[in-house]
């Protein structure tokens, strides 16, 4: 397992440690009258004896109560017709058979069908009486099932939606009785547990500041390299790693990790959001993302403005890190530069235009011809022959 994964998983068990540790249930008083609203809702629910799927049945023997008039006067209507039409027709028929049954085995046969078919109603006679008998509901099975009914109501609406949820929560509410009972035990033991986490997480933290020293700087000299290259030569970058040696425990570790810069010889080593100015601050950003660009999991960056106060070697060398930072990232770039511009997979136009005093901002995406037509123009102020050929070339040279 990496090596801040588990450090994280201990965490995430520290965290938990703490929690129960610092849950308080107060004086002796308060901790009684916590044990005995525990214990009213552990008697509660175990008096009431539930059963899975209980629920359920009595609903479905509710509603046949609800409509057992109705039921009763299908089913006497449905015996009727058949004890004492269906069955008196068909054995009259029966009858009639036997006379011929021996003059042809066509007759024999029909009389077996006809007598299979008798017996099956006889015993779908049966049947329908026997539903008949389970409609009869006396008042007090009727009281019986709305009283269980309500009960179970009352249980779910305190205690859980269903009764597994119910019976779910008794059981865990009979271990906080059982912590409350055994608090000192309990307690002791979730100390115990978290100076074994503590001890654990401090040897892992030590391990992880180790390689994220060494690693910091190598990433430093990276970035600075890449400072340099985007013509700022005085500049050195410098990312600082700091053990807390009062092990106060966050996610990551025991480190407090903060950038740092000085862009000018003689200078002393400042916080980034504190010196540097918005051109450079994009470039430092740049630095960082082409140093990072094959394992940074960011999918956009844009960068607005990243040519202020460069042109010449700066801004060629500025286009071409972002160019290949757009192998791994979906890069949007904001320029005044032609030879930044000129690399773009895709140019859009944005402009600004008042109609009836109010002020519209528009974007045109570009096709080849008024992409190179617009790098002519940002590049010397006009569209000639001269600056379009300089745009083309531009254009190749990005390809």
């Amino acid at each position: 397992m990496p090596l801040k994964e588990k450090y994280q998983k201990q965490y995430e068990e520290y965290c938990e440690v703490k929690a129960k540790l610092e849950a308080n249930y107060g004086d002796e008083k308060e901790k009684q009258r916590k044990l005995d609203l525990l214990q009213y809702q552990v008697n509660e629910i175990e008096e009431a004896k539930l059963k899975e799927g209980e629920e359920e049945s009595l609903e479905a023997i509710r509603t046949k109560m609800l409509h057992s008039e109705k039921i009763t006067e299908g089913l006497e209507e449905v015996d009727l017709e058949i004890g004492e039409n269906a069955i008196d027709s068909i054995s009259k028929a029966v009858r009639a058979l036997e006379k011929i049954e021996g003059l042809d085995v066509i007759y024999e046969e029909k009389l077996n069908n006809l007598r299979s078919i008798y017996y099956d109603i006889q015993e779908f006679s049966r049947d329908i009486s026997s539903l008949k008998e389970d409609t009869e509901f006396d008042e007090e099975e009727r009281s019986k099932i709305e009283t269980r009914l309500d009960l179970i109501f009352s249980l779910k609406r305190k205690y859980g939606n269903t009764i597994p949820e119910i019976l779910t929560y008794g059981e865990e509410i009979k271990k906080e009785i059982e912590q409350i009972e055994n608090l000192e035990e309990y307690r002791n033991a979730l100390k115990q547990r978290r100076e074994e986490l503590e001890k654990s997480m401090v040897i892992l933290a030590k391990q992880m500041n180790l390689a994220r020293t060494h690693n910091a700087q190598v990433l430093s000299n990276k970035i600075t390299e890449e400072l340099q290259d985007l013509e700022m030569k005085q500049a050195s970058f410098q990312i600082q790693v700091e053990f807390d040696e009062d092990n106060h425990f966050h996610k990551n570790g025991l480190d407090k990790v903060e950038f740092f810069i000085k862009t000018n010889t003689g200078d002393d080593f400042k916080p980034l959001t504190k010196i540097a100015s918005g051109g450079e601050m994009s470039r430092i950003m740049l630095a960082i993302k082409h140093v990072l660009a094959g394992v940074d999991q960011v999918p956009i960056l844009i960068f607005d403005e990243i040519d202020t106060g460069i042109s010449g070697i700066a801004a060629n060398r500025v286009a071409g890190k972002m160019k290949q930072i757009a192998n791994h990232h979906q890069v949007l770039c904001i320029t005044h530069l032609a030879s930044i511009a000129a690399k773009g997979d895709y140019n859009y136009y944005i402009s600004k235009k008042v109609e009836n005093e109010i002020t519209k901002t528009s974007i045109e995406k570009l096709n080849e011809e008024e992409t190179i037509r617009e790098i002519a123009r940002i590049a010397s102020g006009e569209v000639s022959n001269i600056a379009l050929e300089y745009a083309r070339e531009l254009r190749k040279s990005a390809a």
